[in-house]
C-alpha cells in the first residue's frame, strides 16, 4: 500500500491539468470588427520590418509594402498556418517520448497455508520497456522534417496573401482610374450629343446619327456607374485581403505604384533556377519526402522486436523472493511486411508529388513569362497608338484655332483619344498583373519569414485581437 501511495503521488504531481479556453462567435466577431490600421502592435511590427521608426501614427498614406506587412499581421490564413506548425512542433515532443515503466501489484492468497503463517503472498513487478534499432530516433527525425514542412507552409501562405493583396490593389487602382477617365468621356460625350442635337434641329444630320451619339452617351453613363461600384467592391476586397473590416480603410490614402520597370531580368536563367530550388512549396515537398524516408526507416526498424526487462519481488509466507525476466515478441509469423510496403509506397508517392510540384512551378514560370512578354508587346503597341492619336488630336486642335475645323471634329478627336487612354489603362493593368504572376511564380526567398513565424499579435507587448 505504501508503494502504491508513493507511485500515485508521483504520477499526480507530474500531471498537467486542463484549462478551458471557451470560444465565442460573438466575441470573435466583435474582435474582428474592432481591427484597425491604428493598432499600436501593428506600428511596432511595421517598424521592426521596415527598419525605421514611424514618426506619424496612424499612417495617412499606405503603399503596397506597408499593406503587405499589415496583411501579415492580421490575415487569419497565416494564423491557421502558424497553428499547424505549432501542432507539428508538438509532434516532435510526442515522437521523442520514451515508454514508461509498468508497475504491477499482484497479491495472492493461499487457502492451504499452515497455521500461524499469513496466507497472503504480496508481489510487486516492474517492467522496463527498451526500444531497439533506433526507433525513437527515426520518429523524432520524421517529426522534425514534418515540422519544417509546416514552417515552410507559412511562407507559401504568405505569398498567397501577398498575391491576393496585390491583385485587389490593382483592381481598386484600375477601377479608380477608369472612373476618372469615364468622367472625362462623359463630359465629352455630353458635348458631342449637344452639338448633334443642334445640327439635327437645323436639319443638318439624320436622326440615326443623333441616336448613335445618345447611345454612346448612355453607354458611358452605364460604364461610369459600373466602375463606381467596382471601385467600392475592390476597396472592400483590399480590406479582406489585409484582414480588417472595410471601414478601417475609410480615412486611408492608398498609393499603388504602377511602375512596370524591373530591377532584374525576370527571365534570367539564374532566377529561374533559384525558383526551382528555393520556392517554399518545393522545399516543403522536399521535407515531406525526407519525412517519408524516415517513416520507412522506422517501419524497417520495427522488424526488430523491443525488449521488456522485468524484475519483481514477492513475500512468500516469510520468504523474500526476487525475480528477473526478459521478454520480447517473436517475429516468426509477421515481420512487419505490410507497414514496410505501405511506407515504401508513401515514399514513392512523396517523390512523385515533389516532382509534380516542381514541374508545376516550372510550367507556372514559363506560362507567366510568356504572358508577361505578350502583355509587354501589347502595351508597346497601345503606347504607339496613343502617341499617334495625341498628335492627331493636337493637329485638329490647331486646325480648330485656325478655323479649319469645327468644334465637333475637335470633340470627336478628344473622344477617340480618351478611348485609347482607356485601352492603355486596361493593357497596363494586364501587364502589371502579368508581372505580379511572374513574381508569384518565381517566389524569391522570403526575407520576412522569420518575422511572421510567430503570431505578431500575441507578443507580450500587444495582446490585441
Amino acid at each position: 500500500m505504501c508503494v502504491t501511495a508513493m507511485v500515485g503521488s508521483m504520477v499526480l504531481t507530474g500531471c498537467q491539468h486542463f484549462h478551458p479556453e471557451p470560444l465565442s462567435a460573438e466575441d470573435t466577431a466583435s474582435a474582428l470588427e474592432s481591427r484597425s490600421l491604428a493598432d499600436p502592435g501593428l506600428k511596432t511590427f511595421l517598424e521592426q520590418n521596415l527598419g525605421k521608426d514611424l514618426d506619424q501614427w496612424p499612417l495617412r498614406q499606405w503603399d503596397f509594402e506597408r499593406f503587405t506587412l499589415a496583411a501579415f499581421y492580421f490575415h487569419p490564413s497565416l494564423d491557421v498556418a502558424r497553428a499547424q506548425w505549432g501542432v507539428a512542433q508538438a509532434a516532435i515532443v510526442t515522437a521523442g517520448g520514451r515508454p514508461n515503466p509498468v508497475v504491477s501489484i499482484t497479491p495472492e492468497y493461499n487457502f492451504n497455508s499452515p497455521a500461524g503463517v499469513s496466507p497472503w503472498l504480496p508481489a510487486v513487478k516492474v517492467d522496463l520497456p527498451i526500444e531497439t534499432a533506433g526507433k525513437r530516433g527515426h520518429r523524432v527525425t520524421r517529426a522534425k522534417e514534418l515540422s519544417e514542412s509546416a514552417r515552410l507552409n507559412i511562407a507559401t501562405t504568405a505569398w498567397q496573401v501577398r498575391s491576393r493583396l496585390r491583385l485587389s490593389l490593382l483592381e481598386w487602382s484600375s477601377a479608380q482610374q477608369h472612373e476618372a477617365l469615364l468622367r472625362q468621356q462623359l463630359a465629352v460625350a455630353e458635348k458631342i450629343a449637344t452639338q448633334l442635337e443642334q445640327r439635327f434641329r437645323a436639319g443638318a444630320i439624320s436622326s440615326f446619327e443623333l441616336a448613335s451619339a445618345r447611345i454612346a452617351l448612355a453607354k458611358v453613363q452605364v460604364d461610369l456607374e459600373d466602375f463606381r461600384r467596382r471601385t467600392t467592391e475592390a476597396l472592400a476586397r483590399v480590406a479582406e485581403a489585409i484582414g480588417v473590416p472595410a471601414r478601417a480603410l475609410a480615412e486611408t490614402s492608398i498609393k499603388f505604384d504602377w511602375n512596370l520597370a524591373s530591377n532584374a531580368e525576370p527571365t534570367s536563367s539564374e532566377m529561374r533556377r533559384d525558383a526551382l530550388h528555393t520556392r517554399p512549396d518545393i522545399l516543403a515537398a522536399l521535407a515531406e519526402y525526407a519525412a517519408s524516408q524516415s517513416a520507412l526507416q522506422l517501419e524497417l526498424a520495427k522488424q526488430y522486436p523491443d525488449v521488456q526487462l522485468g524484475t519483481g519481488y514477492q513475500w512468500d509466507q516469510g520468504e523474500n523472493k526476487w525475480a528477473l525476466g526478459v521478454s520480447m515478441e517473436l517475429p516468426v509469423l509477421n515481420r512487419n511486411e505490410g507497414p514496410i510496403a505501405e511506407a515504401e509506397a508513401r515514399r514513392t508517392e512523396a517523390a512523385a508529388r515533389f516532382e509534380a510540384i516542381q514541374a508545376g512551378a516550372l510550367g507556372q514560370i514559363d506560362r507567366a513569362n510568356a504572358n508577361y512578354r505578350s502583355a509587354e508587346g501589347n502595351l508597346a503597341t497601345v503606347e504607339k497608338l496613343l502617341a499617334a492619336q495625341k498628335k492627331q488630336q493636337e493637329a485638329i486642335a490647331a486646325q480648330f484655332k485656325a478655323g479649319a475645323a469645327d468644334q465637333l471634329e475637335q470633340l470627336n478627336a478628344q473622344a477617340e483619344l480618351l478611348a485609347i487612354e482607356v485601352l492603355r489603362l486596361d493593357t497596363s493593368a494586364r501587364t502589371m498583373d502579368a508581372l505580379g504572376q511572374l513574381e508569384d511564380a518565381m517566389q524569391r526567398p522570403f526575407d520576412a519569414l522569420s518575422s511572421i513565424e510567430q503570431n505578431p499579435r500575441m507578443t507580450s507587448q500587444n495582446r490585441n485581437p
